[in-house]
């Protein structure tokens, strides 16, 4: 007989066992791409919304699909077109005559994970119908405020800027964003492996949900009680410190970010099943969590979100 404790029904799972199940299952569709799966996992678990910028067909929509099936979260889709108005986004009134009144309709940003894709296709005016909902998980239509659903999250894939048609996002949208990542080629067994498998959509629409709302929420508050030292609290506020006196960067990081940074590193210390943080972790996370919201200027260029990642850790001693 097996001496193997067996966890009663009602008991909850680990909070390391529902992490490797969701990554164990990504891994699986979304080949060679740990840490970036790794870093949208801790995006969104520290309740992050997540920017996916790379060329077309690299896997970003593939990715966005994944996560929500495997969250188990309500879906919606928005194709941002430059014809694309606010209205489209949060929703509109319209008059019910048999009620004799106007009747809200909600958009797509009522849903728990919003893919926002090429949205920088659309002009400034549509994407800033995002602002509100992804900063205070609400959206005000005609002086009435709705809240929406918990978890919420926004995906937003991005083309590089050098492509045709496309809008740079303003300095206060991209400050949004915990987190860019880029995905960049498969290798080259990799991508002989997608070749010769199957369809990646349909290998997305079988997966079943790896956790439920209530697991995933209690994920999130799991990172939010993950101990940060005081020396690692120092080595955060070196780091926005340091941005904000070099003449490298033309304006430094906002508080903004140094919370999200902080709690993305608390995030990928869970991921690591560790409950406290340490340097690493915010080195682990810093890349996708500062560049974008520093190199603005330089979205589309891989060398140089890198180049000024690097810069910061090899100039902020720990």
């Amino acid at each position: 007989m097996s001496l193997a404790r067996r966890r009663p029904q009602n008991e909850p799972r680990p909070r390391a066992a529902l992490a490797d199940s969701i990554l164990d299952s990504a891994r699986a569709v979304i080949l060679g791409k740990d840490r970036e799966l790794r870093l949208a996992l801790a995006c969104l678990l520290a309740r992050g919304h997540l920017l996916i910028e790379d060329l077309p067909g690299v896997g970003k929509t593939t990715l966005a699909h994944l996560l929500a099936r495997l969250l188990g979260l309500d879906y919606s889709r928005i194709q941002f077109t430059s014809d694309l108005l606010p209205a489209d986004v949060i929703g509109v009134s319209v008059y019910d005559r048999a009620a004799e009144g106007f009747r809200f309709h909600p958009g797509p940003v009522f849903s728990q994970l919003v893919l926002a894709d090429e949205i920088n296709r659309a002009t400034p005016k549509a994407q800033s119908a995002l602002l509100e909902a992804m900063e205070e998980r609400q959206v005000t239509v005609e002086g009435e405020t709705r809240p929406l659903p918990e978890p919420f999250f926004v995906i937003a894939t991005q083309n590089p800027l050098h492509q045709v048609g496309t809008f740079p996002l303003p300095e206060s949208q991209l400050d949004r964003f915990l987190m860019r990542i880029q995905l960049g080629y498969p290798d080259a067994e990799q991508e002989k492996q997608l070749l010769g498998g199957e369809d990646r959509r349909d290998m997305v629409a079988r997966q079943a949900p790896a956790l439920t709302n209530a697991e995933l929420i209690e994920l999130q508050r799991s990172v939010t009680q993950i101990h940060a030292a005081p020396p690692v609290i120092d080595y955060v506020h070196a780091v926005l410190q340091f941005t904000r006196g070099s003449e490298r960067f033309a304006y430094g990081l906002s508080p903004r970010a140094g919370l999200g940074m902080l709690h993305a590193a608390k995030a990928w210390a869970l991921l690591a099943s560790r409950d406290y943080v340490i340097p690493e972790d915010v080195q682990a996370v810093l890349p996708a969590c500062v560049a974008h919201r520093l190199a603005s200027g330089e979205i589309g260029q891989r060398e140089g979100a890198e180049d000024a990642a690097r810069f910061i850790l090899d100039s902020v001693p720990v």
